[in-house]
């Protein structure tokens, strides 16, 4: 299990602010990475407890759902979904509506799941049912999908250059950097 804690370091050149559907896109690669160490951990638990491994996996992977994956859902609700409405309110009504609701599932699986992350990263013996690990990566696994097939394409197609620049202006200051600094 020592890749577990070596893949949340692995990142390759990531896009910056000037390209927010490009960043939204790495993060999505970055959430799968997370899951299926998230995977990982769930069956190395029950033979090797919260041993070294185990701990630091949990820490990386509560690190980033707890910021970078709740910094990816306010980018989209704050910035991308509001500007889509004004541009094209009848086309994007039910497809915004989804994604937010889902939005709320994937939330609510986290709450399930984070408490025994942190036991596992503070060394208590803990398992990771894998049904909830399951239900996790499948509701991911969807949500990224429709995203990458439907929100993504619509918006390349309908913002422009100027309401890009604005977006990752808005990314970078949620995560209280400048617009020229790499997410």
């Amino acid at each position: 299990m020592t890749t577990m804690g070596r893949d949340l370091l692995q990142d390759h050149a990531a896009p910056g602010y000037d390209d927010p559907l490009g960043m939204l896109s790495a993060c999505h690669r970055r959430i799968e990475r997370q899951l299926a160490t998230l995977a990982r951990l769930q069956r190395h638990l029950p033979e090797h407890g919260s041993d070294t491994d185990a701990r630091a996996a949990a820490r990386g992977i509560l690190r980033y759902f707890d910021t970078a994956a709740v910094h990816h859902h306010a980018d989209e609700e704050g910035s991308i979904f509001p500007r889509l409405t004004e541009l094209a309110p009848a086309a994007t009504a039910r497809l915004l509506a989804d994604l937010a609701a889902d939005h709320q599932r994937l939330a609510a699986h986290w709450r399930h799941l984070r408490p025994l992350l942190a036991a596992i990263a503070a060394g208590s013996r803990a398992n990771l049912a894998p049904r909830q690990v399951a239900l996790l990566r499948q509701a991911y696994d969807a949500h990224i999908a429709r995203e990458e097939a439907e929100l993504i394409p619509l918006a390349t197609a309908a913002l422009d250059r100027d309401a890009l620049a604005v977006i990752g202006a808005e990314m970078a200051r949620r995560r209280g950097v400048t617009a020229t600094a790499p997410p």
